[in-house]
């Protein structure tokens, strides 16, 4: 097999986008979706493997900045519509297009690299590690209740339109990036209104997306954007309340848009996607078992130039160890590193000392957001202890006050 692996061209585009979807079942998308696709790529970022006339291999990535501990936006290579065509698996297009990708990533000066993966099990050989969960749920709205705390009532819902409102609730959304590890700032206009994109094919039966505004004398506080998939039977109705995004700065606006979707009428459930596992709704439920949680894997986060990573982050508990550093496909991470840190500031430098722990860059992605510890690592056995102490004390800096979450699909 003879192929090339080149840039994207916009004349690629049909063909390029052709084999994306193909390879993701091959149901064709409405016009709007994919010219949003089309503004949202930077083509100079995206990959295409040809084959003669044919594009067999699809990659772009996009210029992202993530939250990490500490509250510092660093510069990431999201990774996104990675697809080899079915004729030409395990011939190597692949890890042709990983390779360039993660090169490309160190080039532009991006210490790290993240995914959101359609199959986890391919990304763990590239070095990518899970770094954040979501919490999905269905709530019984029918059963459970709400206690809210008082300040909720001091608040004012109202209805919007979700893109006349759009501007609002992009700058509450920017307060809160910093936040909590995890977050993406939006890298431009067009990142926001993916956010209210709503095309009719992909309803499947539920309403236009609403937007309800939470303001506190006349300040936005929050907003919540959601539909209503409206269902009838012989006892009566019984919809599902669609949350789409819940933000809010405090939580009495928190809880009066909880309470607000808990309680629309002819509904009977809250489906509410992708939240974090620490989300303030799993304290205000009466009954968590009749909210059907299901924990689910999110991002993929591997580091590119793991010095610069690792300082770039701040630490939970003073640290001082020595890493031991395996990465197979980036081997300019390979040796022995030594972070030293608190929550100040870090330094991560080579060094010839011995080593403390030992672990391969995918282990150290998936504890850098603090969401993984260490110490579950080393209870898998991919982390080794080698200096005795040295785990628990690496495992406590590494955390993180609140979970990361990652609310921005790309």
């Amino acid at each position: 097999m003879t192929t090339e692996l080149r840039t994207l061209r916009p004349e690629d585009w049909e063909s390029w986008y052709g084999t994306i979807i193909r390879a993701f079942g091959g149901v064709p998308e409405e016009p709007e979706e994919e010219a949003r696709w089309r503004r949202l790529i930077e083509f100079e970022r995206a990959l295409a493997t040809v084959d003669g006339p044919d594009i067999v291999g699809t990659t772009a990535t996009f210029s992202f900045r993530l939250t990490v501990p500490g509250g510092a936006a660093v510069p990431a290579g999201g990774l996104s519509v990675v697809s080899v065509a079915a004729t030409h698996r395990r011939q190597g297009v692949l890890t042709g297009m990983m390779r360039r990708q993660l090169d490309d990533v160190r080039a532009a000066g991006e210490p790290l690299a993240v995914l959101l993966a359609s199959e986890p099990p391919i990304y763990g050989r590239f070095g990518y590690g899970m770094a954040t969960q979501q919490v999905k749920a269905t709530i019984d709205t029918a059963r459970v209740r709400l206690a809210v705390p008082p300040e909720a009532d001091g608040v004012r819902l109202r209805w919007a339109d979700p893109a006349e409102s759009l501007q609002r609730c992009e700058a509450l959304y920017a307060r809160l990036v910093p936040g909590r590890p995890g977050m993406i700032a939006r890298a431009s206009d067009e990142w926001a209104r993916d956010r209210i994109a709503d095309p009719p094919g992909d309803r499947k039966g539920a309403s236009p997306l609403f937007c309800v505004l939470a303001e506190r004398d006349g300040e936005l506080v929050g907003y919540a954007r959601y539909s209503v998939t409206p269902q009838w039977d012989e006892a009566g109705p019984h919809g599902t309340v669609g949350l789409r995004d819940l933000d809010a700065l405090d939580p009495g606006a928190g809880a009066a848009l909880w309470r607000f979707l808990a309680g629309i009428d002819l509904t009977s459930q809250i489906e509410t996607g992708g939240r974090p596992v620490d989300d303030p709704w799993l304290h205000l439920v009466s009954d968590p078992r009749r909210c059907a949680t299901r924990l689910k894997d999110q991002l993929y986060l591997r580091p590119v130039e793991v010095g610069a990573a690792l300082a770039a982050r701040t630490y939970a508990a003073p640290v001082d160890v020595v890493l031991d550093v395996t990465d197979a496909f980036c081997p300019w991470n390979t040796g022995r590193w030594r972070l030293a840190g608190d929550g100040a500031g870090a330094v991560c430098e080579r060094t010839g000392a011995p080593a403390d722990l030992a672990l391969t860059v995918r282990e150290l992605g998936g504890a850098y957001l603090g969401g993984v510890r260490l110490s579950a690592l080393a209870g898998a056995g991919r982390v080794r202890e080698l200096r005795p102490g040295a785990l628990a004390a690496a495992s406590a800096a590494f955390g993180s006050d609140l979970a990361p979450w990652v609310p921005h699909s790309f």
